[in-house]
């Protein structure tokens, strides 16, 4: 390795960090915001501040907003947001290291996919990845009726699958866009999934239960300065981190960018435990270590 390429590397790999020391953060503080606003109230008040950051960006910056092809941006836009509807969903019941660790079995699911939707082969070594990484989502979420929520708890894996076809339709089908359009449109679907949420429980009007215990049923309410505060550093955090994971990309090759992804696991992990006293067991540890192998397995071989 050149001293360039060694230099491009470790700067990429300090935008990593800093992205995952952004997402740790503010994802931990979601369950403030569960306690009083639901989650559809939650994306669509995101969404509105998200794009008033835009748009300064697009003024100072010069970011390429429109997309090329409006429908393969909605396309791939309406896939993400359904996976970060889950995925926030989960992060009221359940840690942000456990939410995480089932958002990151999509390099797992990006192989299945390929073999059954795309038909393209898979060696042993990917099989080996898959049925690591398998192993390893099991000791960290442990369904069943022993975990938080039992059989519910394997929901952020749901997330995970649904963030690989997103991640497979932004490279067979939005090649050529810009990071700040894909972004946007991202945003922009969540913010209309969450203002669909609220309209149907407004007709709806099912019984909601207390606190956290109600995010998901939860529908329109006055939103406190507390949830506008963690509202807006969420918003601002993940544009922040989105940008900085974009640059990752740019500056090194994407099999090691997608490695050192992974490290948002134990920062997760970290930030719960400074923030809430939150620890997690020796065997969901093991857990992670068997998912960071499994997604270094696929992205060397990918090389």
């Amino acid at each position: 390795m050149s001293a360039t390429t060694l230099n491009r590397t470790r700067a990429a790999l300090l935008a990593v960090l800093g992205y995952a020391l952004l997402i740790g953060f503010t994802d931990n503080f979601v369950r403030l915001v569960a306690e009083e606003v639901g989650l559809w109230q939650f994306h669509a008040l995101r969404t509105a501040m998200a794009v008033v950051l835009f748009a300064l960006g697009a003024r100072l910056f010069g970011l390429q907003l429109a997309p090329k092809r409006w429908g393969p941006m909605i396309a791939r836009s309406a896939i993400h947001a359904a996976a970060m509807l889950v995925y926030f969903g989960c992060l009221a019941f359940l840690t942000v290291a456990q939410t995480a660790a089932g958002l990151f079995t999509a390099p797992i699911f990006v192989l299945l996919f390929s073999r059954f939707l795309f038909g393209h082969a898979l060696g042993p070594v990917r099989i080996a990845a898959v049925a690591l990484g398998f192993v390893g989502v099991v000791l960290v979420l442990q369904p069943g009726s022993q975990s938080p929520l039992g059989w519910a708890s394997l929901f952020p894996v749901v997330a995970g699958a649904l963030y690989a076809l997103g991640n497979l339709a932004t490279r067979e089908w939005c090649e050529g866009e810009s990071a700040a359009s894909l972004t946007l449109g991202f945003f922009v679907a969540l913010g209309l999934a969450g203002l669909a949420g609220m309209g149907i429980l407004a007709l709806w009007q099912p019984a909601v239960p207390e606190g956290a215990a109600g995010f998901i049923l939860r529908g329109w309410v006055m939103p406190s300065g507390m949830v506008l505060f963690w509202t807006f550093v969420q918003a601002l955090g993940s544009t922040l981190a989105v940008s900085l994971m974009v640059r990752a990309y740019q500056l090194a090759d994407a099999s090691r960018v997608s490695v050192f992804e992974y490290v948002i696991l134990p920062i997760s992990a970290l930030w719960s435990w400074i923030l809430w006293g939150q620890t997690i067991t020796l065997i969901a540890v093991l857990g992670m270590g068997l998912i960071v192998g499994a997604g270094a397995m696929i992205a060397l071989r990918n090389r």
